[in-house]
Formats: structure tokens, C-alpha cells, sequence
């Protein structure tokens, strides 16, 4: 595979550190929303959806509890991963958007085609998708859409999707859409452009407060 496309699959498991799953109230701000992206919203339900998607998969693709407790555990911080990838993709959007870069139906077929022979059919590449980026097959094609616009605009920017210029168009990007997250799913950083977690010192206090709490 060509050494810009290598780079441009990675936008898809970029994923951000684990952290404990906060159940902090929802953004005061935005409620209901997992995120804000611009004058998007990403409800909690949407994100609830796409994790579900990727459950779902992962159980119709193993045979035994076992295989399937497997596949969550590896795949622990989904939630957050999601939320990640969800706003990336925005973000990348609408830095293609202002380069004037456009990806057409007829290339995502054939990027897929591409890949699907490489894999050995559409049902291993699916397979592998799911289980290295966390993409269910119905969101295979929108997720190849992605990468031919992260491709395209590293091509327009005259760079690869590893180098620093591409991520600092994206980081452009990121600070004029204005992102924010609702606590519980951290926060997101415009430089790194990606989620963070949030310094919820509260957290603390609680824990410790639960933790000299006599029995």
C-alpha cells in the first residue's frame, strides 16, 4: 500500500489514553450533547448508538462469552475512542471544506475494492476494521470517506498526513469550530487536536472523601 495511505489509516486509531468513566453531570451548557463542534451538536445519544454499533458487531463476530469478554476488554475505552473519532472526522471536514477538497462516491468504491482485495473480501476487511479501528461494517464506507479526504487534503497541502503540517491545518481547523466537550468525556485540546482528560480535582475529593468514610 502506498506510504500516504499507510499514514492516512491511522487517522482511525488515533486514539487518546484510557481513563476511568466519569460520572460527572452532563455540559450545564449543552445538555444532552456529548460534544459541541461548531454549531453541531454530538448528542449523547448519537455517541451511545455508534458504541452500540461496534458491540454489536463485536458479538455477532465471536462464538462464545468468552471471545466477546475478550473483545471488550480490549476495547475498554470505546466510548471515549468514539467520541474521539467523531469529532476528528468534523474537524477534518471542515478543514477539507476550506482547502476545497471533495471526495466523490466512486472513489470511496474504490478505495474499498482496493482494500477489500488486499483483505480477502468484504467480509475481512470489515473484519479487520472492527477489530483494529473500532468501525462497524455500516460505518466502513463513511469511515473510508475519511481517510480519502485526510489523503487528499495532505496532497493539497503539499505534506503527508504524519507530518507536522498537516496536523497544524487540523489544529487550525480545530480552534475555529470551537470545540467543546461535556466534562464526563474529558476535554478536547485544538493544539494536540484530540480529546484530553479533564483536571476534575472534585473527583478526588470525592474519592478520598468516600474513602475515610467509616464502614
Amino acid at each position: 500500500m502506498h506510504r500516504r495511505r499507510r499514514t492516512a489509516l491511522v487517522l482511525s486509531a488515533v486514539i487518546a489514553a484510557a481513563a476511568p468513566l466519569l460520572t460527572a453531570c452532563g455540559n450545564d451548557a449543552h445538555p444532552g450533547a456529548a460534544a459541541v463542534v461548531g454549531d453541531q451538536r454530538i448528542t449523547v445519544s448519537q455517541l451511545e448508538n455508534r458504541v452500540d454499533e461496534v458491540r454489536e458487531a463485536q458479538r455477532a463476530a465471536v462464538s462464545d462469552e468468552a471471545q466477546y469478554a475478550q473483545a471488550i476488554a480490549k476495547t475498554g475505552s470505546l466510548t471515549r475512542d468514539t467520541l474521539h473519532g467523531m469529532v476528528l472526522d468534523k474537524v477534518l471536514n471542515r478543514a477539507a471544506e476550506d482547502a476545497g477538497v471533495t471526495v466523490t462516491r466512486r472513489e470511496i468504491q474504490g478505495l474499498r475494492g482496493e482494500l477489500e482485495d488486499q483483505a480477502g473480501g468484504a467480509q475481512a476487511l470489515e473484519s479487520a476494521w472492527l477489530q483494529q479501528y473500532g468501525v462497524a461494517p455500516e460505518r466502513l464506507d463513511e469511515n473510508l470517506r475519511v481517510q480519502l479526504e485526510a489523503q487528499k487534503l495532505a496532497a493539497k497541502l503539499g505534506t503527508d498526513t504524519s507530518q507536522p503540517a498537516f496536523w497544524q491545518t487540523l489544529a487550525g481547523a480545530s480552534k475555529e469550530l470551537g470545540i467543546d466537550l461535556n466534562p464526563r468525556y474529558g476535554k478536547w485540546d485544538a493544539e494536540k487536536v484530540g480529546r484530553v482528560d479533564a483536571d476534575t480535582p472534585w473527583v478526588r475529593e470525592v474519592t478520598a472523601a468516600q474513602q475515610e468514610t467509616p464502614a
